[in-house]
């Protein structure tokens, strides 16, 4: 979190705990352990990573990057050069790697605006995108791992789309409590 981002409006997203990128790697690889072949790991990621590389997070796991989504959040935020609009959905998929009878939602753009409400988690993701997804890789009934849970948007979302939900955050949020 030391981009230079820690102004006034982005205090509480410098607040949270940043992992390394060994942690990274760990984390991602226990995740694809624990995945079902075919399985999906959609991971969050930002700007920087997205262009420098976060490609060796995934390489020993032996997951591979299989599609790309764009969140626009509806406002400019912080940038250096340019101003940021959006953050970065890269859909893993472990081996064997197969579309058809595994990703079942084919009107899910690769570009989705949806603005979060101020003022929740720092780190706020769309919990109408979040549940499109859950419903593309899932199916009712079946249980959707978040570990890095932040808000619980993805909570939200797997309860609206009629899945169960298992998650946890490495650091308490005090809004989690309020979270259903």
């Amino acid at each position: 979190q030391a981009y230079g981002n820690e102004g006034q409006r982005q205090k509480g997203r410098a607040a949270l705990m940043a992992m390394n990128d060994a942690a990274i790697s760990t984390f991602v690889a226990e995740l694809a352990r624990v995945l079902r072949p075919s399985g999906h790991l959609l991971f969050w990621t930002d700007k920087y990573h997205l262009c420098t590389g976060a490609g060796p997070w995934f390489a020993e796991a032996g997951l591979q990057v299989v599609d790309l989504v764009t969140w626009s959040k509806g406002r400019i935020g912080m940038g250096y050069r340019t101003r940021r609009m959006g953050e970065y959905l890269l859909v893993l998929q472990k081996p064997p790697l197969r579309a058809k009878g595994v990703w079942t939602a084919h009107d899910i753009p690769d570009v989705w605006t949806e603005k979060v409400r101020r003022g929740g988690h720092p780190h706020a993701k769309p919990e109408g995108l979040t549940q499109r997804l859950i419903e593309a890789v899932t199916a009712p009934g079946e249980t959707v791992l978040d570990p890095a849970a932040g808000g619980y948007a993805s909570l939200r979302a797997a309860q609206a789309a009629n899945r169960r939900f298992l998650g946890c955050d490495l650091e308490p949020w005090p809004g989690a409590a309020q979270t259903p």
